[in-house]
């Protein structure tokens, strides 16, 4: 499957509203997951199977959650049989 997402937190507590911190720790688990990868400034793909690319989707929301009161995670998946 491939698999797009991107994920922020709100409710940071920073003057400046940078979430920089809580998406390079999203992007860290995306690239150590091994899978083949495409990073882009809107959102981090994924190839792989339903369990592989899941896993790193919650991985990479954990990473996140730490850094907010809420986290927005969006989600979009081909899942076509190849």
């Amino acid at each position: 499957m491939l698999l797009a997402f991107s994920v922020a937190p709100f409710g940071t507590g920073r003057v400046d509203g940078s979430v920089r911190d809580a998406v390079a720790g999203a992007v860290r688990e995306v690239r150590v997951s091994g899978l083949p990868t495409r990073t882009t400034s809107m959102f981090a793909e994924l190839e792989g199977s339903w369990g592989e690319v899941s896993d790193v989707v919650k991985r990479a929301t954990e990473a996140v959650q730490p850094f907010g009161s809420r986290v927005s995670l969006v989600v979009k998946a081909d899942t076509a049989r190849l």
